[in-house]
């Protein structure tokens, strides 16, 4: 049951208003269900108002955690999202996020709060380890364009009523599936964010299943590692994005093709000749290709490692640090590697213009990166507002479903030719 309000807050409060900027949230927040999770009364009702502004019809309230799953468990139909405040008695909204992690019931989760910007920060990194959606983080108080904000995120799509879980396969799929090519490059786009050029394309593995359709990497890559199947997956991307790289280059489309290598694969000391090998007989110029790199794959054998990289870059082939910043040697790589990229990985440019940490974080990169003389990329760009910020820091170029989703090759020619009859204007 929602709880009681005391009656002196039933009178009317300040009418709230929702500024032009949000208004395509509106008509969203009206076809879904919220709760509101917040122990201070008049603050729940506030934030009950806020939605309301919004178009919201359907809210339920909880002072605190245990009762908010109470709800969620009992709710019909199911709750979309939460709004959940973090310091409250009983079950705290930390607490109440990790039973929300484990639960079957997915919302999405929107975090009110007056603590620190970095606390919030660290909250958000919380929410998401436990596998919840977080459309973000408000410092109170919680107004209506606030709101309609991170509701721009919110899928309206029905929910299933479990967490839905990648379609592994069992052994014998990913050995055919290797075997007959059926693992192949999705292309995502990479533009420059000063003119809205596109300038290259990253690699990403799908496969394509018979009965299945088409699967994402986190269906098979953990089986391809256990099978010890990593090191032929790389050289079937290597070689498929070459080509495919080849055949625009032929159709007067003059970009680069990013493509990640395997951890163990920068062990083996003959590995820069037979990428140079490779990329050759596709007649591929290797200044086409830039191959990603991890921070901990680097770390690995680091004789043959700083070998094969160093041969590679001076074979022409570009060389990106992949997810810069989310492992523990940075810095120590950057100095000992000929990178040409420095790659931002996408938790720090997730609504990167609403969180000051983030914003340094941004500026120091890409300030790092201009400094070093190599090109800055942030990955997984989706928003507006996050194109925005990096236009701001100086960010060179950005890659994520913003500009377009991952593509098959052919179908990326065709969008790629498209875009360069109308850039983006940003």
């Amino acid at each position: 049951m929602k709880p009681s309000v005391p009656g002196s807050l039933n009178a009317p409060l300040v009418t709230a208003e929702i500024g032009a900027a949000a208004m395509p949230a509106a008509g969203k927040a009206r076809g879904l269900r919220f709760l509101v999770v917040e122990d201070h009364p008049l603050q729940r009702q506030m934030l009950v108002v806020a939605l309301r502004a919004i178009g919201a019809e359907k809210i339920d309230e909880a002072a605190e955690g245990r009762e908010a799953l109470q709800i969620l468990l009992g709710a019909e139909p199911r709750v979309d999202v939460v709004v959940c405040d973090l310091d409250m008695p009983n079950m705290d909204g930390m607490a109440f996020i990790r039973h929300l992690g484990g639960s079957t019931e997915q919302p999405t989760l929107i975090v009110t709060s007056a603590l620190d910007p970095g606390l919030l920060s660290s909250v958000e990194t919380m929410a998401r380890a436990y596998g919840i959606r977080l459309l973000g983080t408000i410092e109170k108080p919680a107004t209506p364009d606030k709101l309609a904000l991170l509701l721009l995120g919110q899928d309206s799509s029905p929910r299933s009523s479990a967490k839905s879980a990648p379609q592994t396969l069992n052994e014998s799929e990913v050995i055919a599936a290797l075997e007959e090519d059926r693992i192949v490059p999705y292309f995502q786009p990479k533009v420059a964010l000063s003119t809205g050029a596109l300038v290259g394309a990253e690699a990403l593995a799908r496969l394509r299943h018979p009965e299945r359709g088409i699967l994402s990497p986190a269906s098979f890559i953990a089986l391809v590692e256990q099978l010890g199947l990593i090191d032929r997956l790389t050289w079937s991307m290597l070689r498929q994005s070459a080509a495919a790289c080849a055949t625009w280059q032929r159709q007067g489309l003059d970009i680069t093709v990013s493509v990640n290598l395997s951890q163990g694969s920068l062990a083996d000391p003959s590995l820069a000749g037979r990428i140079t090998s490779l990329v050759s007989r596709q007649h591929l110029d290797p200044r086409k290709m830039v191959l990603e790199i991890t921070e901990s794959a680097a770390m690995t054998e680091v004789g043959p490692a700083l070998e094969n990289l160093t041969r590679l870059r001076m074979k022409g082939f570009g060389l990106s640090i992949d997810d810069f910043g989310t492992g523990y040697s940075s810095m120590q790589q950057l100095s000992r590697i000929p990178f040409t990229e420095l790659k931002i990985d996408r938790s720090f440019v997730s609504g990167a213009e609403n969180h000051a940490q983030r914003k340094i974080i941004l500026e120091s990169s890409n300030d790092l990166a201009r400094r070093l003389g190599i090109k800055s990329v942030a990955e997984g760009v989706e928003t507006q507002g996050e194109w925005d910020e990096l236009m701001r820091v100086g960010c060179a170029i950005a890659q994520g479903y913003f500009i377009a989703q991952p593509m098959p090759a052919a179908e990326f020619l065709a969008w790629a030719l498209n875009w360069g009859q109308q850039k983006l204007q940003r």
